[in-house]
């Protein structure tokens, strides 16, 4: 089926579902079985538009509240066997989530809007909030929370109540309060992969107004991955939680509520495998080294020479205080965070030992505290009133070491660029002696255990002011406007030492012009005589001389040319674009490193910016509403706390030529970029939102952009940060729910997106003005059918499933590693990096279905299975690290199928 007539046909079903008159719908009362079989009342979250939701940060049903927001209740959840995160998306077609490289690093997307990388500097596009509570680093475990009451997912720019860092939105989960009569629930289950989770909460009172909750989990599998060199198994799951919760209500006017959690992770994760060789790849397997196989990626078979390492600890303590004086609400919520993650692979993904270490050791300490004051009256105009403060401190130490193979693998390469004419020790030597100290990079270059020792710090203050006022001008048409101004301020440092010594050469420096005139003597000699001959290549001494011999017409040739390649190294010695060591530049993986602060660079930024709401809501009647608005979201400047944190083109330049600075030039010190600055979106939305009881439809239209978008993409070396122009997207958005009979209930949810670069003229591909952005797919959709039947002895059996789909879309724009350039470092030609991102492109059809056995005495036998038609695809490709050309991916999780015991009480 052709995009096109998908959305058709999603206009049609938007149009249908909001004509049908409310007569149509009437909900007959419950049965007395239906009213015995339901769950006690403060566990049902109801269905449809009825769900209750905080998306404005006061309680309103999903059918009042006038933004865009997808819920996923907590009986879904278990149902569809939603095991963290990153499962979110097959039921909510307008968020993308990718867990990569570690199993700490989640990466969100809405509406095609969102970034991430293993960077702790990077700002998330998305704000994550648990009982809201600001969650700046994303934990994948969802899943294995027993007690989620619901997930919401709000879409565009939510910066106006949730402050910084929400400018594409934001992704809230509510778990279910402590209550005050004894209950719980415990659930064990076994899959495929030899999957094991048991995870349970108990609840209850203590007191007259003290009640409390315990909750834990563990959660282990093997890995679907095999490492064939190491025999161990890679993307395996090992984790476990404990989460206490503590609820004081001494009236009605009173309600403390405190939670504290701790989760550990250890986990060996995530696999990489080959997707395409290159003659990098060559020199890996002659030296024995092995490579996944590119023809095969989904064989689940890969090679390292040592497990990658997980070990992440997260733990944190939060307070909730809530306080009613008549019409006036106040709210308190501090929480503070610690998150701790030692991370480690073999990051050239080979059999090879070529980088022996690529470790961090990273914690994070985060305190927020927000205080806000709401009015609820039943007069025309509602406030409300709040603050937010966020301090945050980051310190990250890494190592990037080469291993014991770096040195001949360096030497195939090296040998493999000059023809055989240069190698390891040969530039060793040649360095050392021109240099006047023969031995001083005697086995130096790329020993083992030498590289780059990273350090990076980061202090992030922040705090926000906002108000939002809600006025009725008349009866059902109510007009809103808010504001917030959010400041944001960062210092930070680095301490990084690089002992590379090959890294350290600087190909240019006057001691090595000797070196540089004979190479390109000998090049241009050997280049031309082949060319004579007749070669196609360059040719070799003794074919020199066998032609200056042969004749004396010969002879005279021999000396012309001679005497030419002798003029033409003369003229050339000094000259940087003629260098013939350019092309060993690649090699220079980890080159000494300009550490901030310096005389130049401060290591501080600050900014501040307003963002703004205006909407437009009505009510038709008590089954149609209508709203139309307009919001502003802001993302703080983002650090680029890695090994390609390089200053500016400015601040180079000022470096290179301001005497001043001269105690700031380093061997190989070129630019890039310390920070990418704030990005602002705005979005035009309007909606419409109807509910009639057995049915219900949510339809969004909306025109969505983002000036200054912050572009993180990994180079192969590090992380190339920038800011695009400005990238927008045109959307729909349908959501609906029918139960033509009491017992079954049918869901869809669409999503059509229509990107685009506006303007993007300094990517790492060149200009990419007018282009569709990578990683967002035109449509995107899910099917859903519950089909619960009662028993005539009070039991349910109850059948779900769910079909995920998403059109063809390429990953990335390209790979910065295959662009083309000259010998000054200037692109030439952007050809086979923008290939490689319309070669590697993913559609996404995923089935999912459960089967369960509901026993009135809360004794529940499920069966179930993810991905069932074992549908596999590339979830994300990038340059193979170390090995130029080479390019990498991440796949996706096979099917998962298996059986769940749960106990209600």
């Amino acid at each position: 089926m052709k995009i096109t007539t998908r959305i058709v046909l999603l206009g049609t079903a938007s149009v249908a579902l909001m004509a049908m008159p409310s007569v149509a719908f009437a909900q007959s009362a419950p049965s007395d079985e239906e009213a015995q079989a339901a769950p006690p009342a403060e566990e049902s979250a109801g269905t449809g538009n009825e769900i209750v939701v905080t998306a404005t940060k006061r309680e309103q049903t999903l059918q009042d509240v006038p933004v865009a927001v997808s819920v996923t209740t907590g009986e879904t959840i278990e149902r569809a066997q939603i095991r963290d995160i990153r499962d979110l998306s097959s039921v909510v077609p307008s968020l993308r989530v990718n867990q990569l490289q570690s199993s700490a690093n989640t990466n969100f997307y809405i509406r095609g809007f969102g970034n991430g990388a293993n960077n702790a500097g990077i700002e998330p596009s998305v704000g994550l909030f648990v009982d809201g509570v600001y969650r700046s680093r994303s934990a994948s475990m969802i899943g294995d929370l027993p007690d989620v009451q619901r997930v919401e997912v709000l879409r565009g720019p939510q910066s106006t109540l949730f402050g910084k860092n929400a400018s594409a939105g934001v992704i809230s989960m509510t778990t279910r309060k402590p209550r005050f009569e004894f209950g719980g629930n415990v659930e064990a289950t076994y899959g495929n992969f030899n999957a094991f989770t048991v995870k349970g909460v108990v609840t209850g009172p203590l007191s007259d107004t003290i009640a409390a909750s315990i909750a834990g989990g563990y959660n282990r599998r093997d890995g679907y991955v095999t490492d064939g060199n190491t025999g161990n198994d890679l993307n395996e799951r090992n984790r476990w939680f404990v989460r206490g919760q503590m609820l004081f209500e001494p009236s009605n006017d009173l309600s403390v509520r405190i939670i504290g959690d701790y989760g550990k992770i250890d986990e060996n994760c995530c696999a990489v495998m080959n997707l395409r060789r290159s003659a990098a790849s060559s020199v890996v397997l002659a030296l024995g080294g092995r490579l996944s196989d590119p023809a095969n990626p989904f064989a689940d078979v890969t090679y390292n020479n040592i497990d990658s390492t997980n070990d992440i600890t997260n733990w944190g303590l939060s307070g909730q205080i809530d306080y009613s004086m008549g019409f006036l609400k106040l709210t308190s919520i501090t929480a503070y965070r610690r998150t701790g993650a030692i991370t480690n692979q073999d990051s050239d993904f080979s059999s090879a030992d070529l980088l022996g270490r690529n470790y961090q050791d990273l914690k994070v300490d985060t305190f927020t505290q927000e205080l806000r004051l709401n009015t609820d009256w039943d007069g025309p105009v509602n406030v409300m009133l709040g603050g937010f403060y966020f301090n945050e401190k980051v310190d990250q130490t890494n190592e990037v070491f080469w291993g014991t193979q770096a040195r001949p693998y360096a030497n195939g390469l090296i040998q493999g660029a000059s023809g055989g004419a240069l190698n390891v020790v040969t530039l060793e030597n040649t360095f050392g002696a021109l240099e006047g100290q023969p031995t001083k990079y005697q086995n130096r270059f790329f020993a083992a255990g030498t590289g780059l020792s990273e350090s990076y710090k980061l202090k992030d203050e922040a705090y926000s002011i906002f108000g939002q006022v809600d006025f009725e001008i008349t009866d059902g048409l109510t007009l809103t406007g808010g504001a917030n101004y959010t400041h944001d301020s960062k210092v930070f440092s680095t301490g990084t030492v690089s002992n590379d010594a090959f890294s350290g050469i600087d190909f240019n420096a006057a001691a090595y012009a000797p070196f540089r005139n004979q190479l390109l003597y000998q090049g241009a000699l050997s280049s031309q005589i082949g060319s004579v001959l007749g070669l196609g290549r360059s040719a070799t001494a003794a074919e020199i001389g066998a032609f200056a011999g042969s004749s004396a017409a010969n002879f005279a040739t021999y000396t012309a040319i001679n005497n030419g390649s002798i003029a033409f190294a003369n003229g050339n010695q000094n000259n940087p674009a003629a260098n013939p060591l350019n092309g060993l530049k690649p090699l220079q993986f980890l080159p000494p490193f300009l550490n901030v602060p310096n005389a130049l660079e401060s290591g501080k930024l600050s900014d501040g910016h307003w963002n703004w709401t205006a909407r437009l809501a009505f009510e038709f009647n008590d089954h149609l509403n209508a709203y139309v608005s307009y919001a502003t979201g802001y993302k703080a400047a983002s650090i680029n706390l890695s090994r390609d944190s390089r200053p500016t083109p400015a601040d180079l330049n000022t470096i290179n030529t301001n005497s001043t600075y001269s105690a700031l030039r380093l061997a190989n010190l070129s630019s890039g970029s310390r920070f990418a600055g704030p990005e602002e979106s705005t979005v035009y939305e309007f909606g419409l939102k109807g509910s009639w009881g057995v049915a219900s439809a949510n339809f969004a239209i909306f025109k969505q952009s983002i000036e200054g978008f912050q572009s993180n993409i990994f180079t192969g070396t590090g992380f190339f940060l920038a800011n695009a122009g400005k990238q927008s997207v045109f959307g729909l958005e349908f959501e609906g729910m029918v139960k033509p009979t009491s017992e079954l209930t049918l869901n869809l949810a669409m999503t059509y997106l229509d990107a685009k670069y506006d303007s993007f003229a300094l990517s790492a591909f060149g200009d990419l003005s007018g282009t569709r952005p990578g990683g967002v797919s035109p449509l995107s959709m899910t099917i859903g059918a519950e089909w619960a039947k009662e028993l005539g002895n009070g039991d349910r059996v109850i059948l779900r499933g769910d079909y995920h789909y998403e059109a063809l879309f390429k990953l990335v724009e390209g790979l910065p590693g295959l662009v083309v350039k000259n010998s000054a470092g200037a692109i030439i030609d952007t050809g086979p990096a923008l290939a490689a991102g319309r070669d590697f492109k993913q559609d996404i059809n995923q089935v999912n279905a459960s089967l369960t056995y509901a026993m009135q005495n809360g004794i529940e036998l499920s069966i179930w299975g993810r991905n069932l038609t074992d549908n596999r695809t590339i979830l994300q490709i990038f340059d193979s690290v170390a090995q130029s050309g080479s390019i990498s991916g991440y796949v996706s999780e096979p099917r998962t199928f298996g059986g769940s015991v749960r106990f209600k009480f």
